[in-house]
């Protein structure tokens, strides 16, 4: 059965099914995702991010090691995400085509996004003068206009331990991949409820938390996350507008007080050393 698409047609929802079975670990996603977006070919993600093989600003998929196992780690792409409501700026959006992609060019930078997503998968240039926040897009430019046929990372997969699809026949085929072996994989399709559902979905033979699956995570939508985060941005405005306008008027105050002290101070007298010397030359 193939579950590749040409290209993304925008009146169907795509996805990508990992088995997380199949993986071996070469990475060649993640190379084929630095090449394709040119994120650069070193990762030194800040100290707080971990170590280079975590996600970061330059690093939009990596593989994950748990119980011996490995397993690809990148946005989920949720079919209703936290992080798309929490942008005040409409900067992450969703598309027809299940990938949730993002417009750099009016991000303001306030990373509301990051603290809205239920996986933690946004990552920031912070080292960056004009920073973005970057993530997997599932290549959609170049899927949707029909650059490429599939996002890089899963065409570059030398075992198809990551496949490229319609999310329904991903979902069937999950199904029938447990049900041919029902005592190899655990009974769960991660990513078909979770959140509302993902275009990111997972069947495995262990447990995915250490992969970035909480614990608890419910089985529908969380705009609730969206909606705690926004419901900050009038305070949080109010707040720096007033916290500037403090700062303004204890600079003009601190100005204006030294302007006066200029001008009430006497004038200096003039050195008659420095007197003599005129009329000396």
């Amino acid at each position: 059965m193939s579950t590749t698409a040409s290209h993304a047609n925008p009146t169907r929802s795509f996805a990508i099914l990992t088995d997380v079975t199949l993986c071996i670990g070469c990475e060649e996603c993640v190379a084929a995702c630095k090449t394709t977006n040119d994120t650069g070919e070193d990762d030194a993600p800040w100290p707080w991010q971990g170590g280079a093989e975590e996600l970061s600003s330059t690093r939009w998929t990596t593989i994950a090691r748990t119980e011996g196992r490995y397993v690809r780690v990148h946005c989920r792409h949720c079919l209703d995400p936290a992080c798309a409501a929490a942008c005040p700026v409409a900067a992450l959006y969703t598309t027809e085509s299940g990938a949730v992609a993002y417009n750099a060019d009016i991000c303001m930078g306030c990373r509301y996004c990051m603290v809205a997503c239920p996986f933690r998968m946004t990552r920031y240039e912070w080292d960056s003068p004009m920073p973005r926040v970057r993530k997997c897009i599932l290549c959609h430019d170049a899927v949707s206009s029909g650059e490429l046929e599939e996002p890089a990372c899963t065409a570059a997969c030398p075992t198809k331990a990551t496949v490229f699809g319609e999310r329904e026949a991903l979902l069937a085929e999950a199904r029938r991949r447990i049900e041919a072996n029902p005592d190899k994989y655990i009974h769960h399709i991660w990513g078909e409820h979770e959140v509302g559902g993902t275009s990111v979905l997972y069947i495995s033979d262990v447990e995915l938390t250490a992969a970035g699956w909480p614990d608890e995570i419910p089985g529908h939508a969380v705009p609730e996350l969206a909606t705690t985060v926004l419901s900050t941005v009038p305070a949080t405005f109010l707040t720096v507008g007033a916290g500037m306008a403090g700062i303004h008027w204890v600079i003009r105050r601190r100005d204006k007080r030294a302007a006066e002290a200029a001008a009430a101070a006497p004038a200096e007298p003039e050195s008659p050393d420095s007197n003599d010397d005129e009329v000396s030359s």
